[in-house]
């Protein structure tokens, strides 16, 4: 989690900009966002750089000799953080508003990128030199420490601090997935060099991120290095929708950062007839938003037929079952309400994954896993589309532990149950023998069905009683008398003590 100097630093960063008039939360991060985009162009093409000429691999630097801008030329390297923030703030602040805010809003010459068509509408704010050399010093001061620190969730901690502004502003009130629980997700899923990935409610794109990192770190002969494969990974891979157009311009900026040049990131109510996509996914990763019912006159018809239902959570899970291509999958967290709910939209659904296609796993999660911005109890459930069927046993793990206390501090802590259910879920065959008194275990099929299609793990969960022995009756009463006796007795004497 953050720490407490790094914590000020942000709050300095944030001051600073209340100072100069603006205001609006969701304008001051966007804002350190571009400048944090700008400084991770120049880290990314150093290593680059570096990774090609390790490699033998070709590589040309985007900041190689001069660079056009609209109409004109500049020396590429003035453009390049690590040179122009040690300028005058009066040159940093022309070179910055003339050549390098334009420069990023035209990285992609392709005008139907995910990227230009996000920043294209890109307003750089900053209204003075003075302000712009403070905040770019307050961020020097922020990387040396993230690099300090040796830890790639640094960079997480810190943009997850910053969303939280926005959700104590009131504004918006969004809110990042813990990258420990996404992380979770995309290992217990493994994606694959082929797969076509989807989040169709993707806010900053973690969930792609993590899938492309997960798949650099363990497919990277096929994504990088095969000339098929690294096209598919740079073009093909990624697809994430969201209607709030800050935080496309966020995700875009981040995937490319992270090394995936043409993500296909859309502005698009992935609930409505505008989304038309069906049987076009591989692998779905998602954390939908729950925020309470929809009309029916917004929402695809498609899903009305299936689960009629105003609810997002609802309608959400039968939009993956859409998307996905028969053997996709899907990995997703769900409130609580899901898994147990009564309604005929509820039960629909949940028959729906269970009967006609194949639910592999609900992980059940404490209620602080999302604090300090919510405390709602959620659920991971994964499964498989196969249309036919195909649902056995459904194995269940209650999670009691993520790594973090589960206040709204969110300390890191010892116990964590991450590990062991990665693990388990890929060796379930050692899962079988497992009574429902342990922390996992199987349930089957049919006592689902004959449960109303129940997914609550404290419905099939089994409590162990140990009897206890208490004395007889008489006994306890016995013991009761002498005690008020013994009170009697010294009340008697402090009585005495006091007339005297």
């Amino acid at each position: 989690m953050i720490t407490g100097e790094l914590k000020n630093k942000v709050d300095g960063i944030w001051d600073i900009f209340w100072a100069g008039g603006i205001a609006n939360p969701l304008d001051v991060i966007e804002q350190i966002t571009y400048l944090m985009f700008i400084h991770d162009l120049d880290e990314s093409d150093i290593r680059r750089a570096k990774e090609s000429a390790m490699l033998g691999l070709p590589y040309e630097s985007i900041f190689t000799n001069e660079v056009t801008v609209g109409e004109r030329t500049v020396e590429g390297s003035q453009l390049k953080w690590s040179v122009f923030h040690d300028f005058p703030a009066d040159r940093m602040y022309s070179v910055m508003q003339e050549w390098v805010f334009p420069f990023i809003k035209e990285l992609h010459g392709d005008k139907d990128s995910a990227y230009s068509k996000y920043m294209g509408d890109a307003i750089f704010k900053v209204p003075t030199p003075l302000m712009l050399s403070k905040v770019v010093d307050k961020l020097d001061e922020i990387f040396e420490e993230m690099a300090a620190a040796q830890n790639s969730d640094v960079r997480g901690d810190v943009y997850e601090y910053l969303l939280n502004k926005i959700s104590q502003s009131g504004v918006n009130g969004q809110f990042r997935t813990p990258r420990h629980i996404i992380k979770m997700m995309v290992d217990m899923v493994q994606p694959k060099p082929q797969d076509t990935i989807c989040d169709p409610a993707c806010g900053t794109s973690g969930f792609l991120i993590a899938a492309g990192e997960y798949l650099k770190e363990n497919h990277k002969e096929e994504v990088l290095f095969d000339q098929a494969g690294k096209d598919h990974y740079m073009n093909h891979m990624f697809y994430g929708y969201d209607t709030d157009r800050t935080m496309l311009r966020i995700g875009a900026m981040n995937m490319m950062t992270h090394g995936v040049d043409n993500p296909f990131i859309e502005y698009r109510d992935s609930l409505s007839d505008q989304n038309t996509d069906k049987d076009k996914y591989s692998l779905i990763l998602a954390n939908p938003p729950f925020k309470g019912s929809l009309d029916y006159d917004i929402v695809s018809a498609d899903l009305l037929k299936v689960c009629k239902t105003k609810k997002t959570e609802l309608l959400f899970l039968t939009l993956f079952l859409r998307m996905l291509k028969v053997g996709g999958r899907c990995a997703c967290i769900v409130p609580d309400g899901v898994l147990f709910g009564s309604s005929n939209a509820h039960k629909s659904i949940r028959k729906e994954i269970i009967e006609n296609n194949r639910l592999e796993a609900v992980i059940s999660m404490p209620s602080g896993v999302f604090k300090p911005y919510a405390g709602v109890s959620t659920a991971v459930l994964i499964f498989t589309k196969t249309g036919h069927g195909g649902t056995d046993n459904v194995w269940f793990y209650d999670m009691k532990a993520d790594g973090f206390s589960l206040d709204d501090k969110r300390s890191e802590v010892n116990d964590n149950d991450i590990p062991d259910i990665i693990e388990r879920f890929h060796n379930l065959d050692t899962e079988k023998d497992r009574k429902r008194t342990e922390q996992s275990f199987f349930v089957s099929k049919d006592d689902i069905v004959s449960n109303d299609y129940d997914l609550s793990i404290n419905k099939y969960k089994e409590v162990e009683y140990i009897p206890v022995e208490y004395p007889p009756t008489s006994e306890i009463l016995a013991n009761i008398k002498a005690i008020e006796e013994d009170i009697q007795n010294e009340l008697n004497t402090l009585e005495k003590l006091l007339s005297q």
